[in-house]
């Protein structure tokens, strides 16, 4: 990835930081847009990685446009009504399809001020742990402009239509208390532990294998919009493919057997020999995982 977008990775979880400090983190760019979306797509295709943490280089998280771009008329900001339009279609839009459409489970350490855009980034996540320094605004009516990167859909879905509607028509900041009392965020701790939190979570999340907080995460999410019963359909089809999974027979077995579960993404980093997708083999159904590897002539260890 460029400077924008910093990856690393922590075993299971990778670490995505907004990384240019000097101008708060903002989105300046078709490029920073790319970047997001670029790391998404990235992320639903690697299924070792089963947790992102996303936070913010230097004291802010994400301060959201660059007015001083704006101001000039330059870049995003740039062109007639049509023009413009197709900047937001084809730029800052791609960031809430792509992230908040993304499976692996997102936790957001708001390390400073998320603002505008900033906000919007964040509850594009699925859990927003706070710094203490933290301040929170939809603040895009101050500058005579109106949440174009679906804040108006995503923040009323998390602190209600009330809320949501004095933050959103009067772009004033809140304080993280605030945040945490209107639930916007979960926890609000010290500016030294925010990210350390943030990752203890994302531990706590990454302990279940991958098929299952992701599916669990996608069924949250559709679950917004739906009606109980098509949701239950849904449901039911999600379960079906999550018993008929390696990892699940796995952990079924590991908590029969009262031990820590090896899940397959980690047979591979581990390198304990190959990993046979038996998902949909009725032996491994019927035999059990240990008895059908054996059959399959592969070595099964167990932690």
């Amino acid at each position: 990835m460029s400077s924008f977008l910093k990856v690393s990775r922590e075993g299971p979880v990778a670490i995505a930081t907004l990384n240019r400090p000097e101008q708060r983190n903002a989105i300046s760019t078709r490029d920073d847009s790319r970047e997001i979306e670029e790391f998404c797509r990235e992320m639903t295709e690697d299924h070792t990685v089963r947790v992102i943490v996303m936070t913010g280089a230097g004291s802010a998280f994400c301060a959201g446009g660059n007015v001083k771009d704006m101001a000039a008329r330059h870049g995003m900001f740039a062109g007639n009504p049509y023009e413009q339009r197709n900047y937001y279609r084809l730029g800052i839009q791609k960031i809430p399809l792509s992230l908040y459409e993304l499976e692996v489970p997102v936790v957001a350490a708001v390390n400073g001020p998320a603002i505008g855009a900033g906000l919007d980034l964040a509850c594009m996540c699925d859990v927003r742990i706070a710094s203490k320094t933290a301040a929170f605004a939809e603040s895009f009516v101050k500058l005579g402009i109106i949440p174009g990167d679906g804040g108006a859909w995503l923040l009323p879905r998390i602190v209600g239509m009330a809320r949501a509607s004095i933050m959103t028509l009067t772009g004033d900041a809140i304080n993280a208390a605030t945040a945490l009392e209107f639930g916007l965020v979960t926890e609000v701790v010290e500016p030294e532990t925010c990210l350390d939190r943030a990752l203890d979570i994302a531990d706590r999340i990454a302990a279940n294998p991958g098929h299952s907080t992701r599916l669990a995460k996608r069924l949250l999410r559709e679950g917004q919009d739906m009606k109980l019963g098509p949701l239950l359909e849904l449901s039911a089809a999600y379960q079906a493919l999550a018993h008929h999974t390696v990892d699940h027979i796995e952990a079924v077995d590991a908590f029969i057997a009262k031990r820590r579960p090896v899940w397959a993404d980690e047979c591979r980093k581990l390198s304990l020999g190959p990993v046979i997708d038996l998902n949909y083999d009725t032996r491994y159904i019927n035999l059990g995982k240990a008895k059908a590897v054996a059959m399959a002539g592969l070595s099964y260890a167990r932690a």
